[in-house]
């Protein structure tokens, strides 16, 4: 009888830091479940989960230490330096048949992609950001959304687009040169897009669309299961209120939603932490109707979302393919988003509201409009998105790619 494929699944981080480890950390949980034998690679970390393979990780760098660490992160950039060595063993203990990549470059860098093609496995890469269209992963400069790098990879140099610094725009641009797509495509058996909107911008700059596959993220199962758990509690707020999940950064729009909520008289209840948190609780924490609840366990922003009207996601950046979206819908509250990025392909008729970005009128009308409505199917929403993000969905999808036969 013929075994089944091993799979090894390959981010910088192994620990639930953002929207890329939560992703390949779900994933890896599906496979497991599914009976396939799984192994992980990743940079060493103090945070990292326990894993068996750890021993074979990636030694830790960091941009931010002396000359020297900053100097092994340089290289590491490049894939030069001790991963080589550590990849190759994982590869050559391990067997892989398919290595599915997540967020890799920086902290591991694309020679991975390399090295498994080089040993014969099938290449399999989540594109999480737009780090191969941007120098700097995010399609913004100085807070505005910005294509020029797509034709002209010398406009990180002249914008310092990377942290606004002059010597990290180098390296971007040299790492971009150095990876660049001829590369890239030569390696990559498939790019999994979680989103349209990311596969038409790598079509746009000249990725082969013969390797682009279009899969929504997923909710893990374990993952709805808790969201039926918890308990609404209404005591803290009895009032209709709506609400914001999320990282407190220029990015995400919420400097933007609050100057729009000071003016509206429905309650926004803030969760979360970020570079801008603590202006805004200067600005608006006085207010009656704004309240800031800092970060919040899993446990309380179920709690919170589930009570909602609904959910905001006001961003002003190309969004992928935000589970916090797809969570509120899984959960029958209604989202409000920008129309950008990935967020309209997630929000459907009868799933909430889309405003145009960066529009105060609209986004005020929206959520008046979800505030005052009682017309609010919040059990179709749930049994739709359910569906729609389920694991089942998701692994039909991924299965196709990894060339997986029923």
């Amino acid at each position: 009888m013929k075994r089944a494929p091993r799979v090894l699944l390959v981010n910088k981080f192994y620990y639930p830091r953002g929207g890329d480890c939560i992703c390949m950390i779900n994933l890896e949980a599906l496979l497991r479940r599914l009976g396939y034998e799984v192994a992980v690679y990743a940079m060493s970390y103090p945070q990292n989960l326990p894993s068996p393979t750890a021993r074979y990780f990636a030694s830790e760098i960091s941009f931010s230490g002396g000359a020297k660490d900053k100097l092994r992160a340089a290289c590491r950039l490049f894939g030069w330096g001790d991963i080589k060595n550590s990849f190759r063993k994982i590869l050559n203990d391990f067997r892989p048949d398919i290595v599915h990549f997540h967020n890799i470059h920086s902290y591991l860098s694309p020679v991975v992609v390399k090295l498994a093609k080089e040993h014969g496995c099938r290449t399999v890469w989540t594109l999480h950001d737009y780090k191969l269209l941007c120098p700097s992963y995010s399609c913004l400069c100085k807070g505005v959304i910005c294509e020029a790098c797509f034709t002209d990879r010398t406009q990180v140099l002249r914008r310092k687009c990377m942290k606004g610094s002059l010597s990290a725009s180098v390296l971007a641009y040299g790492e971009s040169l150095w990876w660049r797509r001829e590369k890239l495509q030569r390696w990559v058996d498939a790019f999994v897009c979680p989103s349209s909107f990311m596969a038409q911008k790598m079509r746009a700059c000249g990725y082969d669309y013969t390797k682009l596959a279009v899969i929504c993220n997923f909710i893990e199962q374990s993952k709805l299961d808790f969201l039926q758990t918890v308990e609404n509690n209404t005591e803290e707020r009895s009032a209709p209120y709506y609400c914001y999940v999320g990282r407190l950064s220029n990015e995400k729009g919420v400097d933007m939603l609050l100057e729009v909520a000071a003016t509206l008289p429905y309650p926004l209840y803030v969760a979360g932490t970020g570079p801008l948190a603590a202006a805004l609780q200067e600005e608006y924490g006085r207010l009656e109707n704004i309240f800031f609840l800092g970060h919040l366990s899993s446990e309380g922003v179920v709690g919170l979302v589930k009570q909602a009207r609904a959910m905001v996601i006001p961003s002003v950046w190309y969004e992928n393919n935000p589970l916090s979206v797809i969570e509120s819908l899984c959960m029958g509250t209604p989202v409000i988003g920008a129309e950008v990025g990935g967020i309209p392909e997630l929000i459907r008729e009868g799933d909430g509201r889309l405003f145009r970005m960066g529009d105060k009128e609209e986004l005020a009308a929206a959520i008046t409009e979800m505030m005052e409505s009682t017309r609010c199917e919040r059990d179709a929403i749930a049994r739709r998105a359910q569906a729609r993000f389920s694991e089942d969905r998701y692994w039909t999808e991924l299965k196709r790619v990894y060339g997986i036969e029923d």
